[in-house]
């Protein structure tokens, strides 16, 4: 159910409108969602081998019996992504259920990366109810390799891969930096906890006093950088997902945000803290080398207040110790460039 402050819209229509005389309600049964039209043919195997055949996808003949379906996620009215795992060949692709408006620039965005030779994942299937069928990419999440014995990756590599998207990614929208939101993501770490409120208040105006004047760049950026969107194997970079976010900005916000992540990977053992905290040492001094090391530890630092928020809201059993663990991060961060 969805209910809206400005009244239904057209795409409310495509659902059951139920009204008390105040208030109207768009009601729908999944997987009949009113603004993902794609999501029902996506959601049974019977369907969507029925689109793997009609686009040829797998070389031979799929029949439902040799599909595997799995949702990965579903923000309804927004978007979907599932895993589709065909048994024989063995294959996997991973379809993107989208709006209607989002779904020629989602496409134009892969586009744009696959023929400037980023290896992004490839589009297998684009169809005309919104559905994008990408092939999985080789490799596996650097998620994973960041606790290898190995290093997974250099951090030259990961500066060479974003460098190496094309400069049309620069004349997309632009998306505003994690930054630009600080002080909304501190106010609800403070509204959680209301002990670091003098904390926050510091960190959102260290942040935001640090980086006024600094231009909003132009340089190719993904947008979304971290450990869970990079896939890598026999320690090379190999491939980079969800693209959706790339556009204009500054090279140190994908740095941050990939620096942020590492930093704040949450139930590790001793081993696995190791490795990861072994990797930012050897990464961050290549960073600060491509951008300016106090931009690269404050954006880094804001990225994180945004992260901290995810605790409370999973309502993971020891929020408050993981929120305060990400504060202190941030803060570590800050205090480098004071």
């Amino acid at each position: 159910m969805s209910a809206r402050a400005d009244g239904v819209t057209a795409s409310d229509e495509r659902a059951e409108i139920f009204g008390d005389g105040d208030r109207e309600v768009a009601v729908w049964i999944y997987p009949h969602d009113p603004e993902l039209p794609g999501l029902a043919r996506a959601a049974y195997p019977e369907s969507m081998a029925a689109l793997l055949n009609a686009y040829h996808v797998t070389g031979v003949p799929v029949v439902p019996s040799d599909l595997d379906l799995e949702m990965i996620g579903y923000r309804p009215r927004r978007r979907a992504v599932l895993r589709a795992s065909v048994k024989h060949p063995p294959q996997t692709f991973y379809v993107k259920v989208l709006r209607e408006r989002l779904f020629r620039e989602v496409s134009l965005r892969h586009r744009l990366l696959l023929d400037g030779g980023v290896p992004a994942p490839e589009v297998v299937a684009a169809t005309s109810d919104f559905l994008l069928v990408l092939r999985q990419l080789p490799g596996r999440p650097l998620a994973q390799a960041v606790f290898d014995d190995a290093p997974p990756c250099t951090a030259e590599q990961l500066v060479d891969l974003l460098d190496s998207f094309p400069a049309s990614v620069a004349r997309l929208e632009r998306r505003p930096p994690w930054s630009d939101a600080v002080a909304h993501y501190a106010e609800m770490v403070s509204a959680s906890l209301p002990a670091l409120e003098p904390r926050m208040r510091w960190l959102t105006r260290e942040i935001t006093v640090g980086l006024a004047g600094i231009p909003a760049g132009n340089e190719p950026t993904h947008g979304d950088f971290h450990e869970g969107q990079i896939h890598v194997a026999r320690g090379r970079i190999c491939g980079v997902l969800d693209v959706d976010t790339i556009g204009p900005g500054r090279r140190a916000d994908d740095l941050a945000c990939l620096v942020a992540h590492l930093s704040t990977i949450q139930h590790m053992s001793a081993r696995q803290a190791e490795r990861v905290h072994a990797l930012i040492r050897a990464w961050v001094p290549v960073f600060d080398e491509r951008v300016d090391p106090l931009e690269l530890r404050l954006r880094a630092a804001a990225v994180i207040i945004s992260l901290a928020t995810g605790p409370y809201r999973g309502q993971e059993p020891d929020w408050e110790s993981e929120t305060r663990r990400m504060i202190d991060s941030a803060e570590a961060l800050v205090r480098q460039v004071r």
